[in-house]
């Protein structure tokens, strides 16, 4: 068994996957495409911001030969759908900038891996959004008339055993989930990219300064798990008294409906007296 660091931590992934050679073997896995690149920023961000709200890519890469760029995100577990919805448009916003009308001069192709949270599919721990064009009645993709490959591809890394989900895809999520526990057992992955990705990761490789983020990250992490139970107790007593209340009312209501009935029913007072006696409207008293 190898000692390696997890890929929980933003400062270990970004480790991992700044290199060029597995930057481009992940890739590969995912989306097919064979990278021709020699760097991969990180924290890569827009000098101008894109709309009003800054934002950094974990890892940033660009083929300028294939036209494509590949941003790859490190996700925590409150993150949404939506903030990397707005990171990939944001990224296709920009490459528009340079462009003398509105095609897309680049490809953006964004991977976000979660290493906590649970896939929201019961089919699949990977869930794709591509921005092609369809025949809304057949289905049928119309290329033609929008040859971009844009795509956001989810992958939730503890959901690795799938089994329709194929297997260069499987390993990868195995691999990242296994360095979870600090431990990986190399002899059970066949791809020497993922050989490479442990070596990188082993503890002994870990310098104090990624030591010292490593327990920055896990003391913020510790906090907003701490914050979101909190949250998450606060909401349900909130709507715990919120029910009562609401059963008080709905118990006193009807109460006040069988007292204006029975009144009704010995036919000695007027609709309006019944309203007054029992607090309901007259318009209520005359629809019992």
């Amino acid at each position: 068994m190898k000692q390696v660091a997890p890929l929980r931590y933003d400062v270990i992934f970004k480790k991992a996957f700044s290199h060029p050679a597995l930057f481009t073997a992940l890739v590969k896995d995912f989306i097919g495409i064979e990278l021709e690149i020699d760097e991969v920023e990180h924290d890569k961000a827009f000098i101008p911001a894109v709309g009003k709200v800054a934002i950094k890519f974990d890892l940033f890469a660009q083929d300028k030969k294939n036209r494509v760029i590949v941003e790859v995100q490190h996700a925590h577990y409150s993150d949404t759908y939506e903030r990397f919805l707005y990171y990939q448009c944001s990224a296709m916003v920009e490459t528009i900038a340079s462009s003398s009308n509105y095609r897309f001069p680049m490809t953006v192709i964004t991977l976000v891996f979660f290493t906590g949270k649970k896939t929201p599919s019961p089919d699949s721990g990977i869930i794709v959004h591509d921005f092609e064009p369809r025949d809304l009645v057949t289905g049928k993709l119309l290329n033609e008339i929008y040859p971009g490959k844009h795509k956001l591809i989810f992958v939730f890394t503890n959901d690795a055993t799938h089994t329709k989900t194929p297997k260069p895809y499987r390993e990868w999520m195995q691999a990242i989930y296994d360095s979870l526990d600090e431990q990986v057992d190399e002899t059970l992955y066949t791809n020497p990219s993922i050989q490479t990705l442990f070596q990188v990761i082993e503890q002994d490789h870990i310098t104090p300064e990624e030591r010292a983020r490593m327990k920055e990250e896990h003391n913020v992490e510790e906090g907003n798990t701490q914050a979101f139970k909190e949250g998450e107790e606060k909401g349900l007593k909130k709507g715990e008294e919120k029910g009562l209340k609401k059963g008080e009312e709905k118990g006193i209501k009807k109460g006040e409906e069988k007292t204006a009935r029975n009144l009704k029913a010995l036919g000695t007072l007027t609709e309006k007296q019944i309203a007054s006696v029992t607090g309901l409207t007259v318009k209520a008293v005359k629809a019992l």
